[in-house]
């Protein structure tokens, strides 16, 4: 027997769970919406709109969505630079679209939802497709500040990265009266 420990599925999936707790309202509420958009989980128009403004964000979100299975299958197998080219592109226009949303406030929510878009593949591009996207001129200056300030320089200089899949895919939830589910 090995010397080597691996966390337990259950205790990887509480890390993620606490993770995604410690995230603000707005950010988990969009993390929770972009997957309903991204594997058809629920009609997200009916569930998430609020108004018609919200409507039309989450069909815009549908279209550029429409492309995380293309993105998917473009996932290098190499960190060669010109095997990013056909990847990049794509992935840092929907990550734009979601970053210029105003709800993903930091590269801790936006690293949480796509290692849940596009898979676990995906982690050693990802700082890269967020401090492009971040970087785009559709976002105020200061936005770009922010989250640009937000990746650590762990997250942007890390050696490596786990190959593990997410386990905890967050999901709407309907609201119990706590009076009534005392029964």
């Amino acid at each position: 027997m090995g010397n080597k420990k691996q966390a337990s599925p259950g205790f990887v999936t509480l890390a993620e769970i606490k993770e995604f707790a410690s995230f603000s309202a707005a950010a988990q509420r969009y993390i929770r919406r972009s997957l309903d958009v991204a594997f058809d989980r629920k009609d997200a128009v009916a569930l998430w709109s609020r108004d018609k403004a919200e409507a039309a964000g989450i069909e815009a979100q549908t279209t550029f969505y429409a492309r995380i299975p293309e993105i998917r299958e473009l996932i290098p197998d190499s960190s060669a630079v010109e095997d990013a080219e056909y990847f990049l592109s794509p992935l840092v226009t929907v990550s734009a679209f979601d970053l210029g949303q105003g709800r993903l406030d930091s590269f801790a929510t936006y690293r949480f939802l796509y290692e849940r878009l596009i898979g676990a593949e995906t982690r050693p591009w990802l700082p890269a497709a967020f401090c492009a996207a971040a970087s785009m001129p559709h976002l105020q200056p200061e936005r770009r500040k922010a989250l640009l300030q937000s990746i650590s320089e762990a997250a942007a200089t890390a050696p490596g990265w786990s190959k593990r899949a997410p386990s905890f895919f967050p999901e709407w939830v309907e609201k119990v009266d706590a009076g009534r589910s005392a029964h």
